[in-house]
């Protein structure tokens, strides 16, 4: 059961830098590969080789800017009962969270399919984050860098139906840019989104409007469990009630900065009681 896949670079014309044009075909095809084989292989891949059993293959073209089709290729028979457990579309949906999660883009909620399979994951979702940053994203942005086009990669569900899964642009590489710092910051914040297996969530500094993701700087699996308690008492505490009402922890992280000085992430080294 393949998947179908779709890039669209929108161009007023149907053509585009070819060197440009590839290096973003290539970023968004390893980027494919790589959570294609973190998710139905169960590691996470330092680079794709040829010896992969999960490939992707080119298609067609099609007008309406510039369009091309290609899809995902699963070889061997046990990530293909993978697949087929997971499903085409919750393998997508995951797609795009990878995706997002790599440039420090907020996500919806994962359904309840795919939120299973993240906590299963467990710290390779986070591994798998990283890998992403490294290199495929910078590729997957060369058309928006030099040209200044969006590139978006769709799901083709059926002739009809396609469903947006990522967008990239001139202002989504700047996350790709982004540094860690050994600056520490105290922070009063409310958490509003936290996955407890994965510890990975978002975050609102008292008197912000915006939410802006957060980590932990080590390795979730060695985070207190006091520390972990706190976080998701926080979130159950302050689910469905006023802002005014709302409880902040005092946390101290180390900020991941933009080139502009704008934080993207949050890594939470500890938390101050009251």
């Amino acid at each position: 059961m393949p998947v179908n896949l779709d890039i669209v670079i929108d161009t007023a014309e149907y053509e585009v830098d070819m060197k440009s044009g590839l290096d973003t075909m290539q970023g968004i095809s390893d980027a494919t590969r790589m959570i294609g084989e973190t998710l139905l292989l169960g590691k996470v891949p330092e680079r794709i080789t040829a010896k992969s059993s999960i490939r992707t293959t080119l298609k067609k073209t099609f007008k309406g800017s510039y369009g091309l089709s290609f899809r995902l290729d699963v070889l061997d028979e046990e990530p293909r009962k993978e697949l087929r457990r997971i499903g085409n579309s919750v393998f997508t949906e995951l797609m795009g969270y990878f995706m997002k999660e790599a440039l420090y883009i907020e996500t919806h909620d994962p359904s309840d399919k795919a939120q299973k399979v993240l906590d299963k994951l467990g710290d390779n979702a986070e591994d798998l984050i990283k890998q992403l940053r490294l290199s495929v994203m910078k590729n997957v942005h060369e058309v928006a860098i030099k040209f200044d086009y969006d590139v978006s990669v769709k799901y083709r569900k059926s002739f009809e139906e396609r469903i947006p899964l990522a967008r990239f642009t001139k202002d989504t590489v700047h996350a790709v840019q982004a540094t860690k710092t050994d600056e520490r910051l105290n922070l009063m914040a409310s958490i509003r989104r936290f996955n407890t297996n994965t510890g990975n969530g978002r975050l609102q500094l008292e008197g912000e409007e915006e939410t802006v993701a957060f980590g932990f700087r080590v390795n979730y699996r060695d985070v207190d469990f006091a520390m972990k308690k706190k976080f998701s008492e926080n979130l159950d505490k302050n689910n469905g009630i006023e802002v005014e009402r709302w409880d902040y922890l005092e946390l101290v992280a180390n900020p991941i900065r933009l080139l502009d000085g704008r934080v993207v992430k949050y890594l939470v080294v500890g938390f101050i009681d009251a």
